[in-house]
């Protein structure tokens, strides 16, 4: 099994500057002091900017968003103690966010339109022993319903809309987070079922969601 623990002096400084830019959740902190960004990239240039507070490239033309950004939206989970927390991710890109999520909750299921990242992604969690996560090849606004209900839904790239089918995925006391576009910028979106929002800031812009799955990658 590959180690995923980061080395202790950079993973402070990531913490300090996560803290700068709005991330306090001590659980989310936490899960990104321990899980090195680098063991979600096979390019050793790129594994040395895991601490950077950049994008990193990975195949597909997709990215690894910046720590603060990713920071923001697991926060947005508000998972506390809802350590039994079943989400849905959807866009599972590296894996990264996914093996975040689940240092946080008790089951992940990610979805990927990508079949190129899908697979790349579950061989890193063989490799890296990440048994409470699940990943497949599909289309994200359709979710996974076989495996719900859950308990969060989270969006790793920016929508325009959360479609019936997935709120249908949650329960009742559940709640989708996803980047969105309000008053001309990127925020985080928390919605319930019943259409109550609640936002929240976000330190970095990020892609919009490409829907549907791709036949070609």
């Amino acid at each position: 099994m590959e180690e995923l623990t980061v080395d202790p002096f950079r993973a402070a400084r990531l913490v300090l500057r996560l803290r700068q830019e709005g991330v306090t959740d001590d659980a989310v902190l936490g899960a990104m002091e321990t899980i090195d960004r680098g063991a979600f990239v096979d390019d050793p240039e790129l594994k040395q900017l895991a601490f950077a507070d950049c994008a990193l490239p990975i195949p597909c033309g997709q990215t690894i968003p910046r720590p603060a950004a990713i920071g923001q939206l697991l926060q947005a989970l508000a998972l506390g103690r809802l350590k039994a927390a079943r989400v849905l991710l959807i866009g599972v890109g590296s894996g990264y966010i996914a093996a975040l999520a689940g240092y946080l909750a008790a089951d992940v299921f990610g979805v990927e339109r990508y079949n190129r990242l899908t697979d790349h992604a579950r061989q890193r969690i063989v490799k890296l022993g990440l048994d409470n996560l699940a990943v497949r090849h599909g289309n994200g606004l359709e979710g996974w319903a076989e495996r719900g209900p859950y308990d969060r839904i989270l969006f790793t790239s920016v929508i325009q809309h959360v479609p019936q089918t997935l709120f249908d995925q949650l329960n009742p006391e559940g709640f989708v987070v996803a980047p969105m576009v309000k008053d001309g910028r990127q925020q985080i979106a928390r919605i319930a079922p019943d259409g109550t929002e609640k936002w929240s800031g976000l330190a970095h812009d990020l892609p919009m969601l490409v829907e549907g799955r791709s036949r070609a990658l």
